[in-house]
């Protein structure tokens, strides 16, 4: 099990950046779009 983990996650590595990249900028775009409108 542990080997099938491992292989796994060495498949997916490129991807599993690709998708914390993705998670940072969604997080970024709800904390702007939550402070917007204390602005006005």
């Amino acid at each position: 099990m542990l080997t099938q983990i491992k292989t796994a996650f060495s498949r997916a590595q490129s991807t599993i950046f690709q998708d914390a990249v993705g998670v940072m900028s969604l997080v970024v775009i709800l904390m702007v779009a939550l402070h917007l409108p204390v602005g006005f």
